[in-house]
């Protein structure tokens, strides 16, 4: 169950990195109010997931999984640029986060 609280508060961090752009430097009530309640439901979730979970894979799962999520979606959405060093650069931090979870001993 910690591992599915653990991905979850990495699905809430993606989603949170998309809402920082949008406070125009916290100068806009709603998207920074919006900001702030997805940041603190992410770190809440993974402090959860911490209760059964080493802080070091729990923390290094959770930042993996919304780099992950950022980049794709900088990709995606925002049409940032593409090339062999950032799909590299994905692919180990899957590697790390898939490694992290199968030499996991629960």
């Amino acid at each position: 169950m910690s591992w599915l609280v653990l991905a979850l508060a990495g699905l809430v961090e993606i989603i949170w990195s998309q809402t920082i752009k949008p406070t125009q430097n916290f100068t806009r009530p709603v998207p920074t109010l919006l900001c702030v309640a997805l940041g603190a439901a992410a770190v809440y979730l993974l402090s959860r997931a911490m209760q059964d979970l080493p802080v070091g894979t729990a923390y290094a799962v959770f930042t993996g999984i919304g780099a992950i999520g950022a980049i794709s979606l900088g990709i995606v959405v925002h049409k940032d640029p593409v090339g062999v060093g950032r799909f590299a650069a994905l692919a180990l931090i899957i590697g790390g986060i898939v490694l992290a979870r199968v030499t996991d001993p629960d």
